[in-house]
């Protein structure tokens, strides 16, 4: 069996019920063979960022995991697909996503997937969540970068 590695997975939805899939989506990854939920923050609330539609729900979870990282992806997209994920077009609103920010110090770049995620050091939604559970992951210069984005915790 495969060592266990600490991944860190980024959730957002601003279609349907956004905190009850996010909550759904934990559960089903915690349920997963090779996968446990460690650690999740609070919800934020964030305005669309190149997109469009309401505002999202957005968390961050630590999952320890003996998936690979490509086999976790493969995960992902099937709960994304239960949840009714549709991809007309890039950004588009949607029920829910789940994107592999971290997988240990793993540094992947493939046409399928790229780790760290490439754009998770612009986004407050990423970087506040990630810092509630992380903080060793995210600089305070990394936050300052964000501050501008318009992101609230939810209670």
């Amino acid at each position: 069996m495969r060592e266990p590695v600490t991944a860190y997975l980024g959730l957002g939805a601003n279609l349907g019920d956004p905190a009850t899939a996010l909550e759904q989506a934990v559960q089903l990854l915690d349920a997963h063979p090779g996968i446990t939920v460690t650690a999740r923050s609070s919800y934020y609330r964030t305005a669309p960022i190149d997109s469009s539609g309401p505002d999202y729900t957005n968390a961050v979870v630590a999952v320890d995991t003996t998936l690979t990282a490509p086999a976790l992806l493969l995960c992902l997209q099937g709960i994304e697909a239960a949840a009714g994920r549709e991809r007309p077009y890039r950004n588009a609103p949607r029920t829910l996503d789940l994107d592999i920010l971290l997988y240990g110090d793993a540094q992947v770049s493939s046409a399928a997937l790229d780790i760290p995620h490439p754009r998770m050091w612009q986004r407050a939604f990423v970087l506040l969540p990630l810092a509630e559970i992380a903080p060793h992951h995210v600089s305070a210069a990394q936050l300052r970068t964000t501050m501008a984005q318009d992101i609230t915790r939810m209670p």
